[in-house]
């Protein structure tokens, strides 16, 4: 292929998105954000789950009586998710349920974008975050991460594949 003076050439979107899967490198990065993320993320829920509890009742999502079990169950899945995919073991597993995750938060966040209520996240710290995000930027931050667990999971299954 001959490239003119002045001709641009455009790389159509599934190579990008090909790049992305089979580039390793752009794989341990992605791994990486999402395992610190989601490890950093999960810190302050673990040392003050009742705080977390509160953040999770502000939603005003989910039913009274599983708030508490919601408070201490979701942040050890982010700490061990985030782990595993720091180490590369069980990649396919542990991107799995972030992004199962990433969407919970982000349906989480849009329904109550919807609903104009004001709501602290609760994403890295007990007290009010939201003085540092709005909830659009907190969406277009977890949409932005479930985009690199998408490409981190399809990643993993096409190295199981062949």
């Amino acid at each position: 292929m001959v490239i003119r003076p002045g001709k641009k050439r455009s790389i159509p979107l599934n190579s990008i998105g090909t790049i992305l899967i089979h580039n390793q490198k752009i794989q341990v990065v992605f791994r990486f954000i999402l395992g610190i993320t989601f490890m950093a993320a999960s810190f302050h829920k673990i040392i003050d789950p009742g705080q977390f509890a509160q953040i999770i009742y502000g939603y005003g999502l989910f039913p009274e009586n599983l708030i508490n079990l919601i408070a201490i169950i979701v942040p050890f899945f982010e700490l061990f998710c985030g782990l595993l995919l720091i180490m590369g073991v069980w990649k396919g597993g542990a991107c799995l349920v972030i992004n199962m995750m990433l969407v919970g938060f982000i349906a989480a966040i849009s329904i109550n974008l919807i609903r104009g209520y004001e709501f602290d996240c609760g994403c890295f710290s007990g007290s009010s975050s939201s003085q540092f995000f709005n909830p659009i930027t907190l969406l277009f931050r977890d949409i932005i991460l479930l985009c690199f667990g998408f490409t981190v999971f399809l990643s993993d299954i096409q190295k199981k594949s062949r």
